[in-house]
């Protein structure tokens, strides 16, 4: 499908508010940002990849369990209106504002799906440690495209996690993908277990409709059950875009020890303090004319 004659614009302005919450509480929703016509768009492309799925993907529910939870990586490079989402769409524009930068490279794109009856959980995790990268300047954005509520597995944050000044130890999405033993070498501090005292935290959650979207900052801690509906789906695709001020970090336990995930980067030397530039973290701002 063409995405040419799709909005490049974003439904409404990024207001000073939307930004202040960001950065005071790590997260906060975006109410109607996304055009309608992208989300029919990206409805059809996550059914076309859930058919096909990718060779870094991952099938996080165990075989023979109810229900289906799917992950995949880097999949704006092998599908066309996933290429056109991350650049044409109004997600730039977006990333440019709230990040206060001049210039926007794509980082990665990350599709996570939870069918009714999923059972399995996104555990309490932040994005950065997973990453090598460091710097101010990056963000994530979480785009769903069903309603996502509680029932169906939305994502929900600690409010000002990311002031704690800690990075902890990435934790596997699931058992037996191979990620444990990576991340194990990062060496950081356990996570503790929010789940036994989850009272002792502010949770910031909402339900979105399609067209909203969640902006994170890498170190906020954030979870997701399982998908209880009976009917609803959890389509979600997660985005990251780095700043002016984002580079490589050459630290030990990131995703770049990963085979199956380098496979899709052929090539790839990137060196501590390295720019995030090439043809596999494109420009995405300012647009090409």
């Amino acid at each position: 499908m063409t995405t040419t004659t799709l909005p490049h614009e974003l439904t409404r302005a990024i207001s000073a508010e939307d930004i202040a919450a960001y950065e005071r509480d790590g997260a906060t929703v975006l109410r109607n940002v996304v055009p309608m016509e992208w989300v029919e768009v990206m409805r059809t492309a996550i059914d076309r990849i859930l058919a096909d799925p990718g060779s870094a993907s991952v099938e996080y529910t165990p075989g023979g369990k109810p229900g289906r939870y799917y992950g995949d990586f880097f999949v704006w490079m092998r599908d066309a209106d996933f290429e056109a989402f991350i650049k044409d769409s109004p997600m730039p524009e977006l990333a440019v504002q709230v990040m206060k930068t001049q210039a926007a490279h794509f980082f990665y794109d990350q599709l996570l799906v939870k069918e009714p009856g999923t059972r399995e959980p996104t555990p309490w995790h932040q994005d950065l440690p997973y990453w090598p990268v460091r710097g101010e300047q990056i963000l994530s954005i979480w785009v769903p495209f069903d309603r996502a509520t509680v029932d169906s597995g939305v994502v929900v944050y600690i409010k000002g996690s990311h002031r704690w000044g800690k990075m902890f130890a990435p934790a596997a999405f699931g058992k037996n993908t191979g990620f444990a033993e990576i991340y194990a070498r990062a060496g950081l501090e356990p996570l503790p277990d929010i789940e036994a005292e989850r009272d002792k935290y502010e949770i910031l959650s909402w339900e979105l409709d399609p067209g909203d979207v969640i902006i994170h900052h890498p170190l906020t801690l954030h979870y997701a059950s399982g998908n209880a509906s009976a009917t609803g789906r959890r389509r979600g695709l997660a985005l990251r875009y780095l700043g002016d001020d984002a580079e490589y970090d050459d630290r030990p336990g990131t995703f770049v020890e990963n085979q199956k995930v380098m496979a899709l980067l052929p090539g790839f030397a990137m060196q501590d303090g390295d720019k995030y530039v090439g043809q596999y973290f494109p420009q995405v701002w300012p647009r090409d004319s």
